[in-house]
């Protein structure tokens, strides 16, 4: 019987060895879709929780280049308070709906805002004036190349009472419309939410925190 095992040829015992482990991997390859797919809920869960806490006007205004600047201009909008209660935040203007879009505009912001910040670009109130008509434009072209998406959102010309808008209003609304103007939403209503960069001036001091 000793003699008769030295004899065996390794190999089979390989074979051997290589059936039984086949069969676990049976149980291994669910196993593995199985925590693939818990892992996957947990990644696309934790990054859309990144994704919409940083879609919240709160964390728009933290910092206090926006606080102190542009958001002091908005709460004096239309936009901010209004007799139908119907607010639009900064998210709303400058951030997409529309996932792809989203996730593609805070990438635009990691590698072109974030910098301003990290470098002091327009920590001051003296230095975001100076560089606030090239901050504008940047916007301006963005809503230019989605014709107004944003603006859209809330904002349909189908849906307008014309018969109720100033004489002005009504008259270039139809014409778009009709297909006589050639315009978007951004191209007339540049200071709706803030101050246009002519009419800005250098201030002294920081203005005041929102109450």
């Amino acid at each position: 019987m000793l003699e008769q095992k030295e004899d065996e040829d390794p190999g089979s015992r390989w074979q051997w060895l290589w059936r039984r482990s086949h069969k676990w991997y049976l149980l291994w390859l669910p196993a593995g879709a199985v925590l693939m797919f818990v892992v996957g809920i947990i990644f696309w869960g934790g990054f859309n929780t990144i994704l919409e806490a940083t879609n919240t006007e709160a964390f728009c205004i933290s910092c206090h280049e926006m606080r102190d600047n542009v958001y002091q201009e908005y709460r004096k909008t239309i936009h901010f308070q209004n007799p139908a209660g119907v607010r639009a935040t900064c998210p709303d203007c400058h951030v997409p709906k529309p996932w792809i879009y989203k996730v593609a505009r805070k990438i635009q912001a990691t590698y072109n805002e974030l910098p301003k910040k990290v470098l002091g670009t327009i920590d001051t109130r003296e230095k975001f004036i100076a560089h606030r008509e090239e901050l504008a434009k940047d916007v301006w072209a963005g809503m230019k190349a989605t014709d107004s998406r944003e603006c859209r959102n809330c904002h349909a010309m189908t849906y307008m009472d014309l018969e109720k808008q100033d004489k002005n209003a009504r008259k270039k609304h139809a014409a778009v419309l009709n297909g006589e103007l050639n315009k978007t939403c951004i191209d007339c209503h540049k200071g709706i939410a803030h101050t246009l960069p002519e009419d800005d001036q250098p201030v002294r001091g920081t203005p005041a925190s929102p109450s």
